[in-house]
């Protein structure tokens, strides 16, 4: 009680001690929030440093390794598949595609292992994983390359498929698995760094609104205390500060809703359909790797057309299909959608796409994705037919030719498909990405500038008012 009853007398004895302790009060309410919006803007714009320069282009290049991955697979298969014997028989442009798009791949998956390789240091997990693939990659490279050697020689496609089993069982049992973890762990972080920086936005906001609404709270005090005091209704100077920092608030307050709205649409509106239409390009690649590691290896043909279907349920899921029934119950289950758009009785990778549709035209380019899928498995069905009837090289030539309505084709409609969806949600999360820097870089230094106006114009108007007691 005795030292409430010394501040009060040290700050509230006297008229000039109260107003300079709302002036102090004004101007240190100003100061802090002041400097809470140079912290959130600077922890905002390294939030979106951290997403354009680092989380995302980490998860997609770990995205992109696991395509190229099963892209050189495909291709090794094709090759061995197109070459004939010894180059005698050879499917001349089936093999040079193949080997044109095998060398693409291989520098893909060394371009992505680098990148990864960098954003790895620091989790021993990540570096571990980066290691270990670098490490298979050069081992699964040996066996591919012993396999084309054997295959160069004449009566060696034995051999070569011998080799070449070797090389995709390594694919299958540790590369793959390893590189989707990289996705999986590169996804991850990225959430995470979502997750903690909506947080902080939100409470940056709060903060924000609650700081400003107390300031507002003692200059309307201030303003009230003057006009009681000394009979005047209002203080111009006051009133302008007044209106400055309703402004500044304001401003504060829209840049950090803005910047976390526009965080929200680049990773769960954009981002999200980026690695979930990454992940269908990997499968889709991986699943033609097994057409044609199904025509090329007898042995196995029961294991890779079991592999294949269960690609296409991840693409998309028909509960109980087999490979009889799937396209029948692709067709059903899609013309139901096409009917009533709640209507999804699918599931995988064309579903989250689908169940995640935000922005103009990428309905339409989803629904034309699925459609090309369709194509393509029905192209399976009739390779697969060939074989049945003994029409082997047939089948091959349908499986891996490139020209107009062969497999290999469509395929590469339903590629460019899949790219140009991806293409839309990539758009819109550069878009969004720079939209929330402009939000942070624009709207903050004006509220700064403000709230510095509003400070001097509270010195301004007080001034009249600290000279009549001199």
């Amino acid at each position: 009680m005795d030292t409430w009853a010394a501040l009060r007398r040290r700050f509230w004895a006297t008229l000039p001690e109260r107003l300079r302790l709302l002036h102090v009060s004004t101007v240190s309410l100003a100061a802090v929030l002041a400097l809470l919006l140079v912290l959130a803007g600077l922890a905002a714009s390294g939030t979106w440093d951290a997403v354009a320069d680092r989380d995302s282009p980490r998860t997609t290049s770990a995205a992109d390794l696991n395509l190229a991955l099963n892209n050189m697979d495909a291709q090794a298969a094709n090759i061995l598949l197109s070459s004939g014997d010894a180059g005698r028989g050879r499917l001349r442009t089936p093999y040079e595609k193949a080997v044109g798009f095998y060398s693409d791949a291989r520098t893909a998956v060394g371009h992505d292992l680098r990148i990864l390789a960098v954003a790895a240091q620091g989790d021993r997990a990540d570096e571990h994983t980066v290691e270990s693939l670098t490490d298979d990659f050069a081992e699964y490279q040996e066996l591919v390359g012993r396999a084309l050697e054997n295959d160069g020689r004449p009566g060696g496609k034995a051999s070569a498929i011998a080799d070449y089993r070797n090389a995709t069982d390594l694919l299958q049992r540790k590369l793959l698995p390893e590189s989707r973890e990289l996705v999986a762990s590169n996804d991850r972080a990225f959430n995470t760094q979502y997750v903690q920086a909506r947080s902080a936005l939100s409470a940056q906001l709060a903060a924000v609104i609650a700081l400003g609404v107390l300031l507002l709270a003692v200059l309307g005090a201030l303003q009230w205390y003057l006009a009681r005091r000394f009979r005047r209704i209002l203080n111009p100077g006051i009133m302008a500060a007044t209106v400055c920092v309703l402004l500044a608030t304001l401003l504060g307050a829209q840049a950090l809703s803005g910047t976390a709205e526009d965080l929200r649409g680049a990773r769960r509106d954009a981002f999200d359909s980026v690695v979930a239409l990454s992940r269908a390009r990997a499968i889709a690649y991986d699943a033609n790797a097994d057409e044609s590691r199904y025509l090329l290896d007898q042995e196995r043909r029961g294991r890779y057309e079991r592999a294949f279907l269960e690609k296409s349920q991840r693409l998309y899921g028909v509960r109980g299909a087999t490979l009889a029934t799937y396209d029948e119950e692709l067709a059903t289950t899609w013309q139901a959608y096409r009917s009533d758009r709640e209507d999804l009785r699918f599931i995988g990778e064309f579903r989250r796409e689908l169940d995640n549709i935000t922005f103009p035209g990428e309905r339409a380019a989803a629904e034309k994705a699925v459609e090309t899928y369709a194509v393509y498995e029905r192209d399976d069905r009739t390779m697969r037919a060939l074989v049945a009837q003994g029409k082997e090289r047939e089948a091959v030539a349908f499986g891996i030719s490139w020209q107009p309505g062969m497999s290999n084709a469509h395929f590469g409609a339903w590629l460019a498909a899949l790219d140009k969806v991806t293409d839309i949600n990539r758009h819109h999360f550069t878009a969004s990405v720079q939209a929330g820097r402009s939000a942070v870089g624009g709207s903050l230094p004006w509220a700064l500038g403000v709230l510095l106006a509003a400070v001097a114009l509270t010195a301004l108007g007080l001034r009249p008012r600290y000279a009549e007691f001199r």
